[in-house]
């Protein structure tokens, strides 16, 4: 019988610990849309296998950056900001099909490179037509000399 009790506060810790994460991670996004200007939207931070790298998380506007934070995490800081006066959109596009099996409905996906990145690298997002003439007019609205749409110079 002793063995069983064992098992029990066993059980009974884990599901407490469980409940804890789940509430931690409500709270934080919580936090998250309590400061405004979030979306969901999906970061493709690896691609190296044509259609895949694809994490989903949130955006958010802050000042003068756009901050990146993964949707299942436990980090209160941004895992990438890029900022608006160094962001030089490439393209807009539908997904094609391998990428559309890891994304939401109806997403579209935004390239962009950041000016002065040392590798050069180009980002993609994918989020909803709503959030992404959001993006685009964010993008745009940036003080003179800072915008980087397609066809403008800064």
């Amino acid at each position: 019988m002793d063995g069983w009790w064992g098992i029990a506060e066993a059980l009974g810790l884990l599901v407490l610990l469980l409940a804890l994460a789940l509430v931690l991670l409500a709270g934080r996004r919580r936090y998250l849309a309590r400061q405004g200007g979030t979306f969901e939207c999906s970061l493709r931070l690896s691609t190296t296998t044509p259609g895949a790298g694809w994490v989903l998380g949130v955006g958010r506007y802050n000042g003068g950056e756009l901050e990146w934070f993964r949707f299942f995490s436990f980090a209160w800081r941004p895992r990438k900001s890029f900022p608006r006066r160094e962001v030089r959109v490439l393209e807009t596009r539908d997904p094609d099909p391998v990428e559309a099996v890891s994304l939401y409905a109806e997403q579209r996906i935004v390239s962009f490179e950041v000016v002065g990145d040392a590798d050069g690298r180009a980002w993609s997002l994918a989020l909803s037509p709503d959030s992404l003439t959001g993006l685009l007019s964010w993008l745009e609205a940036a003080p003179p000399g800072l915008s980087r749409l397609p066809g403008q110079t800064p």
